[in-house]
């Protein structure tokens, strides 16, 4: 295989389109992942290909061992139903075996019911199958024992993605360190239906490093090929960024809120404190927005790129509008007339505190005007309290359905306004 210099990129860089597909080619050239034995230490692989296979690699912690928890929170925060359409593979990838075996032992003792019904598998790729970890390119600068975990990671994912390519139609890669949200197959099946007739190679459910990653099964061997091409140049979660980009999907496609939540105090790197916390986690995945077709309008400039999309879209980032004065407004026209039940409005943001709707009030609005961004009968439904708003029960307060959502300035301020997102639910009927 062709070697490929990345020193010194940074995830937002692209490797060059023109090479994109030489890089594709060499990648499909790899031999390495063909001649894998891999050791089944727990489970038998289903006969039927399953709607979704989740992926986790799992290597001893020097503190903290959050894999039996991960686990239980994949299979108790889905229905029968789910489980039946689901797999879970769990790459146990420490170099000591005797650490892989009693861990196998005690998963497979604790989950004995998934493993018999096949909905759980333990494996283990040998190390003599593995590239050489020793002598590696220290990029970034990166400390040898560093370099050589986040290196040996990246093909622990290679020979995981290989084995999991033919078990289902998608592969979600997760660490073993997670919460689950209730339903998250189904949020993931909603999601996929949203998504149809567009392309995308990668849709994420989780903003936090390569937890709630999701790839089309059919992906995986080029994916794993890829991985291990790169093993030595940078981090896992870079090199995703760089696949997603040369299969030429170029935004980020993340669904909100995330369905995947960090819970590991302790990095499995030298066990150093990692506090990484999803702020958009949500627990109940069956309670997540429908947020129906619509266009927008808006009164205040807009910043740069910061458009009204993003906060009601899947797309990555927020609105960020200038100079918001008393009768501002930003308004959701819907395509076709919908009876609201729930509106939820986050404005701010970490980074920009000032940055909220320090005054405003929630309208719903009927009769739109023709060839209008408007409509002609508003009902004020709530006020902004510290910049949120979020009221239920709203069909009970509408003589029918509604066309228009607006967010009103109710008082001049100072500060810009971001609006993060803007969460719609509706009921069927008319």
């Amino acid at each position: 295989p062709i070697q490929v210099e990345l020193r010194g990129l940074t995830p937002d860089m692209v490797l060059q389109p023109e090479g994109a597909q030489r890089i594709l080619r060499d990648v499909d050239d790899l031999s390495a992942l063909h001649n894998v034995s891999y050791h089944l230490l727990a489970g038998s692989v289903s006969p039927h290909k399953k709607f979704l296979t989740v992926g986790l690699a799992s290597v001893r912690r020097p503190r903290g061992y959050y894999l039996p928890a991960t686990l239980q929170s994949l299979f108790k925060q889905s229905t029968e139903e789910e489980l039946q359409e689901m797999v879970v593979v769990v790459h146990l990838a420490d170099a000591d075996p005797i650490w892989n075996v009693r861990v196998a032992t005690n998963i497979a003792h604790k989950f004995a019911h998934h493993i018999l019904l096949g909905r759980l598998l333990l494996i283990h790729a040998p190390h003599e199958f593995y590239p050489t970890l020793e002598g590696l390119k220290r990029n970034y600068n990166d400390p040898e024992e560093r370099v050589r975990f986040r290196s040996k990671q990246n093909v622990d994912y290679a020979f995981l993605l290989a084995f999991a390519a033919n078990l289902s139609s998608y592969y979600l890669m997760i660490e073993d360190d997670v919460w689950c949200a209730k339903s998250f197959l189904t949020a993931i099946r909603k999601a996929l239906a949203s998504h149809e007739g567009s392309y995308w190679a990668t849709l994420e459910f989780s903003k936090l490093g390569y937890i709630g990653k999701l790839y089309r099964s059919s992906d995986l061997p080029r994916l794993a090929r890829f991985l291990l091409l790169f093993y030595q140049e940078m981090p896992c979660d870079w090199l995703l960024v760089h696949f997603r980009l040369l299969l030429t999907q170029k935004d980020v496609i993340r669904f909100k809120p995330s369905l995947f939540q960090h819970m590991g105090l302790y990095s499995s790197f030298q066990g150093t404190v990692n506090r990484l916390e999803d702020d958009e986690f949500q627990a109940d995945a069956l309670d997540l927005p429908d947020n129906p077709p619509a266009a927008f309008f808006t009164s205040m400039s807009v910043f740069e790129n910061y458009e009204p999309l993003k906060a009601y879209s899947t797309a990555e980032g927020y609105f960020w509008g200038k100079d918001p004065a008393a009768g501002s407004v930003f308004s959701i026209v819907f395509q076709q007339p919908a009876r609201v039940t729930h509106v939820r409005v986050r404005t701010g943001s970490d980074e920009r505190r000032g940055d909220f709707l320090h005054a405003g009030v929630l309208e719903l609005g009927r009769r739109r005007r023709a060839g209008s961004w408007d409509c002609s009968a508003y009902t004020t439904v709530g006020t902004f309290e510290k910049g949120t708003f979020e009221q239920r029960g709203l069909e009970r307060g509408m003589p029918g359905p509604v066309e228009c959502v607006r967010i009103r300035v109710t008082q001049d301020q100072s500060e810009w306004l971001i609006i993060q997102s803007i969460d719609i639910w509706t009921t069927a009927g008319t």
